[in-house]
């Protein structure tokens, strides 16, 4: 990366400088606007459309969840080694042709294998993107352009969660339907607008070079680990927070959508922003400590909630969502500064799909971890989440200092870190 492309600007107005960026980011635009629209009918459509029970559509979504868990490492080392650009198109065109297929399911099994089918697709999709952006906006780079996609995709979840909206008030079959028919073509339209991408090359494996090196590169391994259960505080803000309000403050229900709302606007308009001051390893750290700090006193603000009258509640819940949404953007910078670091830039794909099983796992395991947490124990457990976010952020300094002085040891030559 010459020094003029390290400072020249990554965007003009709000649009990326580089055709590959800009086509990356509209196809990542359209690809998330579908699935917004899909996450707010498919529980309702299944539940109360096709006559699933809540426990049986969680079920289904769970089995696809390991699914995509299974499949994130080998779509990573197969993007690397055949090529990320086409074999990104063959996932997304995968993922187009499957994405309309669960409103067939008419048994939970059928639901949970058309699910997994998707997931398979959609998963292996995002881990060989991650190989995608590394090849074409490296270093420090590449970390401003995952924080200017982020900032992208939550405003296309929120315009796709309108749509859905709509066919939440009309009601009828039809309507929800069409929405996962709409993802269809949105989806397509990404598989489609990939191919506009260059044809990267892929990396030549070298004689006694393992296929997973990831599994055998310890440092990483362990700051996956860290940066993972980091993740928590998503879940602990999309499900803990909203359990929360319900069941132990006097603030109306409304307030889950007026606060995930505040989140996605804040994230659209200082993402990019605040994850300037992490494009290095050293600087990810200290990103994610900073972001700890303001993540824990948003949990320590959210936690006095349920001392007061709905005024009360509603003021502390907005300011302690501010702090967390700051510290949510600053940490995510700190974290895709690691994941991206660490990584050798010929290997991307297969270290990013490991990096995404870190959150893929707290997916799984985080939520009932949040519902005690924040539901059960109310203002103690939310104190004990903020000291956990704290810690494990400390930890991180020093383990990636260890993980990058010891890259040479594990193969690794051509970090960004």
């Amino acid at each position: 990366m010459s020094v003029t492309q390290a400072h020249a600007p990554l965007t003009r107005r709000g649009i990326p400088v580089e055709r590959d960026l800009r086509v990356l980011a509209l196809g990542s635009f359209a690809n998330r606007f579908g699935g917004g629209a899909v996450m707010t009918t498919s529980a309702l459509y299944f539940t109360r459309q096709v006559g699933f029970s809540a426990a049986e559509v969680a079920l289904a979504i769970s089995v696809s969840a390991i699914v995509g868990i299974l499949v994130q490492v080998p779509a990573g080392h197969l993007g690397d080694t055949r090529g990320p650009r086409r074999v990104l198109t063959l996932c997304m065109t995968g993922a187009a042709l499957t994405s309309a297929l669960p409103v067939l399911a008419r048994t939970p099994w059928q639901l949970a294998l058309l699910l997994s089918l998707l997931a398979f697709f959609e998963r292996s999709a995002g881990s060989v993107q991650q190989g995608v952006i590394a090849q074409l906006a490296t270093g420090g780079r590449g970390v401003l352009f995952k924080a200017y996609l982020r900032a992208v995709t939550n405003t296309a979840i929120g315009l796709g969660s309108v749509f859905g909206g709509a066919a939440l008030v009309i009601d009828e079959p039809w309507a929800y339907v069409s929405v996962f028919l709409i993802n269809a073509v949105f989806t397509g339209f990404a598989a489609w607008n990939s191919t506009r991408l260059p044809d990267l090359p892929g990396y030549v494996r070298i004689e006694g070079e393992p296929r997973l090196a990831v599994l055998r590169d310890w440092p990483y391994v362990v700051v996956v680990a860290l940066t993972g259960f980091y993740s928590l505080h998503f879940f602990v803000m999309e499900l803990g927070l909203a359990l929360y309000i319900s069941e132990r403050t006097a603030a109306p229900p409304v307030m889950v959508a007026i606060l995930l709302v505040l989140n996605t606007a804040c994230v659209a308009l200082f993402q990019v922003r605040l994850s300037r001051r992490a494009d290095s390893v050293e600087a990810g750290s200290r990103a994610l400590l900073r972001g700890a700090v303001w993540i824990a006193v948003g949990f320590a603000v959210v936690s006095l909630a349920d001392r007061g009258d709905a005024t009360f509640a509603v003021v502390v819940l907005v300011l302690g969502s501010l702090a967390h949404v700051v510290g949510e953007m600053i940490g995510s910078g700190g974290q895709w500064g690691l994941q991206m670091g660490l990584a050798p830039h010929e290997r991307q794909g297969q270290y990013q799909g490991f990096a995404g099983l870190g959150f893929s796992v707290i997916a799984v395991v985080g939520p009932p971890v949040v519902t005690l947490l924040c539901v059960e124990m109310g203002e103690a457990g939310w104190l004990v989440l903020a000291a956990l976010m704290l810690a494990v952020a400390a930890v991180s300094v020093p383990v990636s200092r260890w993980a990058l002085a010891s890259r040479e040891r594990y193969g690794v030559l051509t970090h960004s870190g």
